[in-house]
C-alpha cells in the first residue's frame, strides 16, 4: 500500500468515525475544535471557544479565541445540521443571541438545527476592540461641522482615539475586517461538522454572508440575508442613500401620523413642530426626557425618528417628541430601545476601558473626505434629499467615526463578484430606516442569478418576524433550498398604535457620537 493510499485511507476513516455535528469536540479545518460545555449564563445552551489565527495570511502565527455558544436541534432524528446566525451591529453578540433570544426562530428551524451563535472578533467575549472612556468622552461635541478648523480638530480626534484604540486592543486591532470574520466562519462551518454553510445573517450580518458566497462559494448551502448591506457604495453614494432612506421612514411616520387620531400631534403641523424642535436643538435649549441635567443635541434628536422606525413606534415616537418640547417626563413607559438610545451609555469596564466596534466598519468601508469644503458639499446634498432627517445617523456617524482612516484598508468597498453558488435568499423591508430597500436590490443586482428578494412591503429593519409570509418564506429556503418566486413580495401587517413590533433590533450599530452620560 502506498504511503498516500494509507493515509487517504485515515482520513476515510476519521470522517466516518466522527458523526456529522454531534460530537463533543468537532475538529475544523485547522484541526483546531470546540470543547462544548453547559454555559455559565444559561445552562440550557452549549458554550465553548474556537482558536483562529489574528492575521489570515499568517496561520501559524498569533491566535485568538472566539467565543461560540448552540442550542441544539429539539429533535435530533429531523435535524439537517447547524445555522449559524450574526445578529448585526457591528458590534452584536452572536452568543448572546443564542442565549437569550431563543424565540426569535420558528419552532421548526429550532427543530431542525442547531442554532449557533459567535461573538466576531474584536466584540464582546472576542477580543473586544477596547479604548479609554475618558477619551471617547472627550470626542468633539459637534459633528455638523462649520468650518476647516473643526475638520482638523475631528480628524486629530480620531487620530488619537486609533491610536489609544490599537494600543488597548492589542494586535487583533488591524483585523477585524468582515474579510477575515469570513474566515472564521468557515473555521466554525468545519467545526460544527457542516460540509456546506446554512446561515442567517441581519443587518452588518448581511455583508458576512455576501463575502461568504464570493470567497467559498463551493461551501454555501443556505444563505438568507435579512436586511443588506450595500459594500459597493463610495463616500457620497453611501452618505445621500442613508439619508434618503432615514427621510424616507420619516414620511411614512408623517403620513400615518396624519391619518391616525391616536398620533399625539394629529391636529398640529408635524413638520413645523419637528423643525421647531431641531432649532431648539440647535441653540442647546433641548434635554432628554426625565433627565433634565443631559442636553439633547442635534444628532441625538435626529436618532429619535430614526430609531423608533427600527420598530416602528411610530405612537411613541410622536409622544417623546411632545414630551421633549414641554420638558415634561413621558407618560407612559418608553420602549426598550428608546431608553437605549436616550439614557443607556456603554458603560466603561473597571479597568476604564469601553467597547468600540467602529473599528470594524471602518476596516471594512472607505470613506474619505478631504477638507471641510468637501464636507459641507457633502452635508448640503444629503440635507436636499432628507430635509426633515438631515442627515441618517447610521451612516453619518459611520463616516465621520472613520474620518481620516489610513489606506489601504483590509476589506474597501467592490462590487459582489460571486459565482457558482446556490441562490442566496436577500430579504429587506420597503421602509426599513437604516439598511434601505434601495441596498437590497442593489446587492441581489449586483450577485446576478445567484440571489432572489424577497420584498416586505411594510416597515422597520428585519424582515423574519414581521409576517407569516416573511417567515414562513425564510424557513422554507433554510430548510428545504425552496426558493420564492422572483419579484415575491409580502403584504405590510398594518401598523397600530397598540401593537407592539414582533421583533426589535436595537441600533444595527454602536454609534460613536454619544451625548453625555446622564449620571
Amino acid at each position: 500500500m502506498t504511503r498516500f493510499v494509507r493515509v487517504l485511507t485515515v482520513l476515510l476513516m476519521l470522517t466516518v468515525l466522527i458523526p456529522r455535528g454531534n460530537a463533543a469536540a468537532a475538529v475544523t479545518s485547522a484541526g483546531r475544535a470546540i470543547a462544548w460545555a453547559p454555559c455559565v449564563e444559561n445552562p440550557t445552551a452549549e458554550c465553548g471557544t474556537l482558536t483562529v489565527p489574528i492575521d489570515g495570511a499568517n496561520p501559524g502565527g498569533p491566535t485568538i479565541d472566539l467565543a461560540v455558544a448552540r442550542r441544539k436541534a429539539t429533535d435530533p432524528q429531523a435535524r439537517i445540521g447547524s445555522l449559524i446566525i450574526n445578529p448585526g451591529g457591528p458590534g452584536e453578540s452572536g452568543v448572546d443571541f443564542a442565549l437569550r433570544r431563543r424565540s426569535y426562530f420558528s419552532e421548526e428551524i429550532t427543530r431542525r438545527f442547531d442554532i449557533v451563535g459567535f461573538d466576531p472578533r474584536g466584540v464582546a467575549r472576542s477580543n473586544p476592540v477596547v479604548c479609554s472612556a475618558e477619551l471617547m468622552r472627550q470626542a468633539p461635541a459637534d459633528p455638523f461641522l462649520k468650518s476647516q478648523i473643526d475638520f482638523d480638530r475631528w480628524l486629530d480626534y480620531n487620530n488619537r482615539l486609533r491610536a489609544d484604540c490599537r494600543a488597548r486592543t492589542g494586535p487583533l486591532f488591524d483585523h477585524v475586517d468582515t474579510l477575515s470574520v469570513v474566515n472564521d466562519v468557515d473555521a466554525l462551518r468545519a467545526a460544527v461538522g457542516d460540509g456546506k454553510l446554512t446561515y442567517y445573517g441581519l443587518s452588518y450580518g448581511t455583508l458576512i454572508g455576501q463575502l461568504y458566497a464570493e470567497r467559498f462559494p463551493g461551501r454555501v448551502r443556505a444563505l438568507a440575508l435579512d436586511s443588506n448591506i450595500d459594500h459597493s457604495l463610495r463616500t457620497a453614494a453611501f452618505l445621500n442613500t442613508g439619508a434618503a432612506t432615514a427621510q424616507d421612514s420619516f414620511e411614512e411616520f408623517a403620513a400615518w401620523c396624519e391619518r391616525d387620531s391616536a398620533c399625539v400631534l394629529h391636529d398640529r403641523d408635524l413638520r413645523a413642530f419637528w423643525a421647531n424642535l431641531l432649532a431648539r436643538a440647535e441653540r442647546g435649549e433641548l434635554h432628554h426626557p426625565g433627565h433634565p441635567t443631559v442636553t439633547l443635541s442635534t444628532l441625538d434628536l435626529i436618532r429619535l425618528p430614526f430609531q423608533t422606525t427600527y420598530g416602528p413606534y411610530w405612537r411613541e415616537l410622536a409622544e417623546t417628541m411632545v414630551a421633549i418640547d414641554s420638558g415634561a417626563t413621558p407618560s407612559k413607559a418608553l420602549p426598550e430601545i428608546f431608553t437605549r438610545q436616550l439614557t443607556q451609555r456603554r458603560a466603561p469596564r473597571a479597568d476604564g476601558l469601553v467597547a468600540n466596534p467602529l473599528r470594524i466598519v471602518c476596516q471594512d468601508f472607505h470613506l474619505p473626505i478631504r477638507n471641510y469644503r468637501e464636507f459641507a458639499a457633502l452635508l448640503r446634498r444629503s440635507q436636499r434629499i432628507a430635509p426633515d432627517m438631515r442627515v441618517s445617523p447610521l451612516t453619518f456617524s459611520f463616516t465621520m467615526g472613520c474620518l481620516g482612516e489610513p489606506v489601504p484598508i483590509p476589506n474597501p468597498q467592490h462590487r459582489l463578484r460571486i459565482d457558482g453558488t446556490p441562490t442566496l435568499l436577500l430579504g429587506n423591508a420597503r421602509h426599513d430606516p437604516a439598511t434601505g430597500h434601495a441596498w437590497a436590490a442593489s446587492a441581489a443586482g449586483q450577485i446576478g442569478g445567484e440571489a432572489r428578494l424577497l420584498t416586505y412591503e411594510g416597515w422597520g429593519h428585519s424582515i423574519y418576524n414581521r409576517s407569516q409570509c416573511t417567515r414562513g418564506t425564510i424557513d422554507r429556503y433554510l430548510i428545504d433550498q425552496t426558493l420564492p418566486p422572483p419579484g415575491t413580495r409580502c403584504p405590510a401587517v398594518p401598523y397600530t398604535s397598540t401593537a407592539t413590533p414582533t421583533q426589535i433590533r436595537p441600533t444595527p450599530a454602536p454609534l460613536p457620537l454619544e451625548p453625555p452620560d446622564p449620571s
